[in-house]
């Protein structure tokens, strides 16, 4: 399948965990800005909910990936 640039290149896929601030509005058909370069979000977004000591709201976190090749 494909020509011989596309049977020569391998797919690479790296995966962040980025810590988004409180509230954030992050949905899995989003993409983000990681270290300067475009990431699919992978997976359901989890909300940290507010601590219990201080009652401040706590990050949004997700999984990011970006997939060359």
């Amino acid at each position: 399948m494909g020509g011989a640039e596309q049977q020569g290149r391998d797919t690479v896929i790296v995966g962040y965990t980025v810590y988004a601030p409180a509230a954030s509005d992050v949905r899995t058909t989003d993409e983000a800005l990681v270290r300067g370069r475009r990431c699919g979000i992978t997976g359901q977004p989890g909300d940290w909910g507010r601590n219990p000591f201080t009652g401040t709201p706590g990050p949004v976190q997700f999984a990011a990936d970006l997939v060359t090749g």
